[in-house]
């Protein structure tokens, strides 16, 4: 089978909790290189598609292709091994507050890196991430230590160092202010850039809708709606689009 030109590939997926239908055949893909947003309502099943994507729940019918592997056919360790290539923002930031952040970003290689490449990659691979991030001089810190949007950006530093092929961001701006959210809008861009990455981005920040997409779907009663650039999106004369750019 040759293989897919995207990423991520998603065709007829649907997912109901009881009664409640969250997505109903839903459609997406994922280009190289691409900064997708999804954008919807709270509640629209944003989360719960990311959370489809990376297999933390099943799907109930539905294809989904991640780096032009079948989900619905890997087991555990097969899914452990592909998250490798995964990197998940959180918009809780998941930092553990006990650990120092170069504790933190070292987390990840434990479970991911042989103890020799720990020893002989680690340091490198812990302050370039931070250095991708602009707090190198926050290695020894505690998070408790750390600003709002500091903390978001270790937490971003840490998704980064086994530099992941997608990064999957859940509200990246959610809880800061408008400076910060705009500065952390910026690293997202120069990551693209950087690391060539693909990236799935939930957010109802518009202007970092605005800053980071080259596309937008729009999550409407559980279908891609419509998809298309936040310019395009903006003129749209469709209610149930148009509302979202009030």
């Amino acid at each position: 089978m040759e293989p897919s030109k995207s990423i991520i590939a998603i065709s007829k997926l649907n997912k109901s909790f009881g009664e409640n239908h969250v997505l109903r055949d839903f459609d997406m893909s994922l280009a190289p290189g691409e900064n997708l947003v999804i954008l919807g309502k709270s509640g629209s099943g944003k989360s719960v598609l990311i959370k489809c994507i990376i297999k933390l729940i099943d799907a109930d019918s539905g294809d989904i292709m991640v780096l032009d592997h079948d989900i619905s056919m890997m087991d555990q360790d097969e899914m452990d091994l592909l998250r490798k290539d995964i990197g998940f923002l959180f918009q809780s930031n998941a930092l553990y507050d006990s650990m120092t952040v170069r504790e933190n970003l070292e987390f990840p290689l434990r479970r991911h890196w042989t103890k020799e490449q720990r020893e002989s990659q680690a340091e490198e691979a812990v302050m370039e991430a931070l250095e991708d991030v602009g707090l190198s001089h926050t290695v020894n810190m505690m998070p408790a230590e750390l600003s709002g949007g500091m903390r978001k950006r270790i937490a971003l530093a840490r998704t980064l160092i086994l530099k992941p092929k997608v990064i999957l961001y859940d509200e990246p701006t959610t809880g800061l202010d408008p400076i910060t959210a705009r500065e952390i809008s910026e690293l997202m861009i120069s990551i693209q850039k950087k690391y060539k990455a693909s990236s799935v981005i939930i957010s109802h920040d518009m202007n970092c809708i605005r800053m980071t997409s080259n596309r937008v779907i729009t999550l409407i009663e559980g279908r891609n709606y419509v998809a298309d650039t936040y310019e395009n999106l903006m003129k749209n004369t469709d209610p149930k689009v148009s509302e979202f750019f009030r």
